[in-house]
Formats: structure tokens, C-alpha cells, sequence
């Protein structure tokens, strides 16, 4: 299954780089490499999923926080986005396939970065950063659903919202 596909089928005619556009290509983005799962049939597979780090949650992962991205890698935004089109950077493993809303996602987390400038020092742009807390003991499922039953009500008591 490839979980990114969907980005380049539903990829709005707009261009991302734009006189009006307030993203350049020399903008600076983090992107990680993240283990999550899928749920297929009753069976959780492995996937490895790019998806771009706003400021933040890289922030919050240099300080040492367990994440589910094996690596980190800044790049200018124009080197993934190339005339509008994703692509996995290099370093990345060819298994590795886009997020969901990819593009978006990329755009609003470089601007993250254009608000807090000092977050671009943590990874300087075209280097790699592996030495993160890597985790899985928390599995991101990403079509993970939610089913409430009616068995899953917490009973109360009866006065509970009677006034005594």
C-alpha cells in the first residue's frame, strides 16, 4: 500500500512558489523519516513515512523527547518541492513514501520556521540528524478509527446531576 499517493493525485493546479506567496525555494524545512503503522485486516504493517517538522515539535525532539522519526534532515524548500512536485530527499530510504497533504503540511511547517528563526540552527540545511531519541513504544497507527460502543458508557450515579 502506498499510504502518500494520494498528494500527487489530488495536487491542486496553485503554484507554491509565487510572487504573492509568502514561501520561497531557499526557505529552510526539516523533514523526518517516522515508523508508523497501518491496520490492514486485523494486522498492523510497517511504514516509513517523510514528513515534514515544524519548529516546535523539532524543538521538543532535540531536547530528547522518544519520537517515533529514526532521522531529521533540513533542506530549502525548492529542493523537495521541485516545479510543485514532491519528492523524497536522497537520504531517505527508497521504501519511504510521502505524508498525507504533503505539500500543505511542508508549506506550514516552513513557515513555522520563518517565525522562529533560531530553530534553524539545530540542523544546519543539507545535513542529517540521527542521533534522535527513537522510539516505538508508542506506535502511531494512522488509520487507526475509533469505534464508541454502547457498552463503553461509564455508568454514574443518580445523583449526579441532581442538586441535593
Amino acid at each position: 500500500m502506498n499510504y502518500g499517493v494520494e498528494i500527487l493525485n489530488n495536487m491542486n493546479a496553485t503554484k507554491v512558489f509565487t510572487e504573492e506567496n509568502d514561501v520561497k525555494q531557499q526557505d529552510y524545512c526539516v523533514f523526518g523519516l517516522a515508523t508508523c503503522f497501518l491496520r490492514e485486516e486485523g494486522e498492523i504493517h510497517e511504514v516509513k513515512v517523510v514528513e515534514p517538522i515544524p519548529s516546535a515539535a523539532l524543538e521538543a525532539i532535540i531536547q530528547g523527547i522518544p519520537t517515533s522519526y529514526e532521522l531529521a534532515c533540513a533542506k530549502a524548500l525548492g529542493d523537495i518541492l521541485r516545479d510543485d512536485t514532491p519528492s523524497i530527499p536522497q537520504e531517505f530510504p527508497p521504501e519511504a513514501q510521502l505524508c498525507d497533504n504533503f505539500i500543505e503540511r511542508a508549506i506550514a511547517a516552513t513557515r513555522t520556521y520563518k517565525t522562529r528563526p533560531e530553530a534553524t540552527n539545530h540542523i544546519p540545511v543539507g545535513t542529517l540528524k540521527q542521533d534522535l531519541n527513537y522510539s516505538l513504544a508508542k506506535k502511531r497507527v494512522l488509520n487507526n478509527s475509533n469505534v464508541v460502543k454502547t457498552e463503553d458508557n461509564v455508568k454514574q450515579h443518580e445523583y449526579t446531576h441532581k442538586v441535593l
